[in-house]
């Protein structure tokens, strides 16, 4: 089943500008099935299947020439060889728009891409669902629970089902390949460690205390968690921007569905009273607004705010024309409680919105709030 997706209008012009196009992602995003869809006239390749790679090996020139002049690579991290052949052809063209490379071992994708392709191809990042693209508007709770992997909604699995497998498959055929992770068992409990620190400031010490590791050995795998598009670490925001740098970040998870999957929480019932619900629901909204700068082609311009005696704004979504201060609520009731850290937040330039689980638009001054779905309308992506 295709689910139309809005990264595809940017796909589309990065094509007529870059002889080489990358779609990187986490597994199951939905890469495979976007690329053959909204590209009918490229040739499709999948090097997952032995034959293919047998021929590409044998004659690689024939074999491109042969299914040219446009192709689609689906997972080309099979084939190395391929990326130098890629980067001779384009470059004797020298035209937009004769290559598509994509692979479920994004890490790798990356790797050689940047060692073969630097400055022919153009690095696209499609997400699961955002809220806006979700097929079936389900309740809050729902959401939370069920995450956004399109396989969920186009084969109608339940998430207990989902999960187990995805993580079985990404623990034992993409971390495998990693030379620095050999304990496959404790990099698992590492990733539930993660999933129990969701929203919340990243002590690696005790991120690694808790996991019995080095602290060294957890920034490698948090590093693997956040190239295989799994984790991402949200920086403080300051006026300087060297000081953002040198801040403890936060962590979330692109999915709430896995994450929930990883706190053994069994069913969408049990979101409401879970002591994480307050960080799911932060989660679900900063993991949405991130997702909408990716899919747009732009770097998220998204970061908290942090103060020493813990005064905290959830999310600051910084662009040229302003900058948007938002905390995130879980109540689906409004309180004016929700609106204190942003009256201590300065006024000058600054845009204020609460997101709140509930559904109402209430104005409190110079306080926008909004309900949880409204998330994609408060802020102009194409204008950031």
């Amino acid at each position: 089943m295709f689910f139309a997706r809005h990264i595809l209008p940017h796909l589309e012009a990065m094509l007529e500008k870059f002889p080489v196009l990358s779609l990187t992602g986490p597994r199951q995003a939905g890469k495979t099935t976007l690329l053959r869809h909204a590209f009918p006239h490229f040739h499709y390749v999948n090097f997952e299947r032995p034959d293919q790679r047998l021929m590409f090996t044998e004659d690689p020139l024939g074999f491109i020439r042969n299914n040219g002049p446009r192709i689609i690579f689906d997972e080309v991290q099979n084939i190395p060889e391929v990326f130098s052949y890629v980067q001779a052809i384009s470059d004797e063209k020298g035209a937009p728009g004769q290559f598509i490379l994509s692979g479920s071992q994004s890490f790798l994708l990356n790797q050689r891409i940047s060692q073969s392709l630097a400055g022919r191809v153009y690095v696209a990042h499609l997400l699961p669902f955002t809220l806006k693209e979700l097929p079936v508007q389900d309740d809050l709770y729902t959401t939370i629970f069920k995450g956004f992997y399109p396989r969920l909604y186009a084969m109608d699995i339940p998430p207990g089902h989902f999960y187990p497998s995805y993580i079985q498959t990404y623990v034992e055929r993409d971390v495998r390949l990693l030379k620095a992770i050999e304990d496959l068992n404790a990099f698992s409990r590492f990733l539930g460690l993660c999933a129990g620190r969701t929203g919340q400031l990243l002590h690696l010490t005790s991120l690694a205390g808790d996991a019995g590791i080095s602290v060294n050995t957890a920034k490698a795998w948090l590093s693997v968690l956040e190239a295989s598009y799994i984790i991402f670490l949200l920086q403080p925001w300051h006026r300087n921007f060297n000081k953002r740098l040198i801040k403890a970040p936060k962590l979330y998870f692109y999915d709430t569905g896995l994450a929930a999957y990883l706190l053994r929480i069994q069913n969408p019932e049990m979101i409401p009273t879970h002591y994480l619900y307050g960080a799911l629901f932060e989660n679900l909204i900063i993991s949405d607004i991130v997702k909408q700068f990716y899919h747009a082609g732009m770097r998220p311009s998204v970061f908290f705010w942090r103060e020493s005696n813990g005064t905290e704004i959830d999310c600051i979504i910084e662009s040229e024309r302003e900058v948007l201060a938002m905390e995130i609520k879980g109540g689906m009731t409004y309180a004016e409680d929700f609106t204190k850290n942003l009256k201590r937040f300065p006024d000058e330039g600054i845009r204020k919105v609460v997101i709140y689980a509930g559904d109402e638009e209430v104005q409190w001054g110079n306080i926008s709030l909004y309900g949880w779905k409204s998330v994609s309308s408060i802020f102009d992506i194409t204008r950031v």
